[in-house]
């Protein structure tokens, strides 16, 4: 991922794209991590987002989204995250494709390449 913004191109150039992400939000349980079948280790968990902007016509509020960190130091880091904890996170958005069962399955998730956390949780 080419973590520089458009504005940092020397040419401008915004016709190629651009997948970045930063989100600020409060873990809804703690990270989860798991193997997968090809001996992958990936980090899980959900990160709930409040929604900013005009929410005429809508009645949701936040967002859910899955967050998976495959591997660095963040990993480590993020193991220690709490349900409650507020975090910022950034990466890019993907689609990863598996199989559930037999059937072919995919999802999209918030890939985190770097993160930290913002405020613990509230205690008691």
């Amino acid at each position: 991922m080419d973590a520089r913004t458009t504005k940092d191109r020397p040419d401008g150039d915004t016709a190629q794209g651009t997948n970045e992400v930063r989100l600020v939000g409060r873990v809804s349980q703690p990270p989860e991590e798991r193997e997968l079948p090809s001996g992958d280790r990936v980090l899980t968990f959900r990160l709930v987002v409040d929604r900013s902007g005009d929410l005429r016509g809508s009645r949701q509020r936040v967002d859910v989204l899955d967050c998976a960190i495959w591997g660095g130091r963040v990993r480590a880091a993020a193991r220690a995250w709490a349900a409650g904890d507020v975090v910022e996170v950034s990466g890019a958005v993907r689609r990863r494709f598996f199989r559930a069962g037999a059937a072919p399955a995919s999802r999209y998730e918030i890939e985190v390449l770097s993160g930290r956390r913002v405020r613990r949780a509230a205690s008691g």
